[in-house]
């Protein structure tokens, strides 16, 4: 004879168990993003079979499903809250980099057409379609503030071009500057006024 649970239910029967598959479901609620429409199809399996031992699947998928926030919500923090952390550190070298391809492109303009470009605009107009080169600042963390990187031509033989920084204010310690290059116009180490 089977002993029955203090609960009331005889589960030994092939009708009263929750399979083992249907945890396997549950389990997968843990996978952020992807997880959630396993986590909702656990969810409701448990509701059909609540008496059923349902209620424990149904708890595994709730908290299988709210991973996928929490996570995303750490790594929106890193990635667009936390001043100074890894983010940031990224986009400064991101920008450092295409300040420096950016910086070549300007030298190139000036060979091609006998002097600086007048801005940014003008040096883009006259990329290749699929230019590797990029001119927007990516160290600006509002998305919706895209903007290209400062660039001032101080005389005919000198520029100046540098990232705006976390901040979106100039001449502050989160600008990012080009490296500076030998026998050209690039003045890195500018004070904008």
């Amino acid at each position: 004879m089977a002993v029955q649970p203090p609960w009331g239910e005889d589960q030994s029967s092939p009708e009263n168990i929750i399979s083992r598959f249907s945890y396997v479901i549950g389990g997968m609620s843990f996978m952020p993003l992807i997880g959630v429409p396993f986590g909702i199809i656990a969810a409701v399996w448990g509701l059909t079979k609540w008496n059923k031992g349902g209620k424990l699947l149904v708890l595994i998928a709730l908290v299988g499903i709210s991973i996928t926030p929490i996570t995303y919500g750490i790594l929106g923090y890193f990635a667009f809250d936390e001043v100074g952390g890894t983010y940031d550190k990224g986009r400064a070298n991101i920008a450092k980099s295409q300040l420096n391809t950016v910086t070549q492109a300007i030298e190139t303009y000036k060979v091609q057409n006998g002097k600086y470009p007048k801005s940014l605009d003008i040096l883009e107009a006259s990329l290749p379609k699929d230019s590797f080169v990029f001119l927007h600042d990516p160290t600006l963390v509002d998305a919706a503030e895209s903007k290209f990187y400062f660039y001032k031509l101080i005389d005919k033989n000198s520029y100046h071009i540098r990232a705006y920084g976390r901040d979106g204010i100039l001449n502050t310690e989160d600008d990012v500057l080009p490296d500076q290059i030998k026998n050209v116009g690039l003045i890195a180490n500018y004070t904008v006024k």
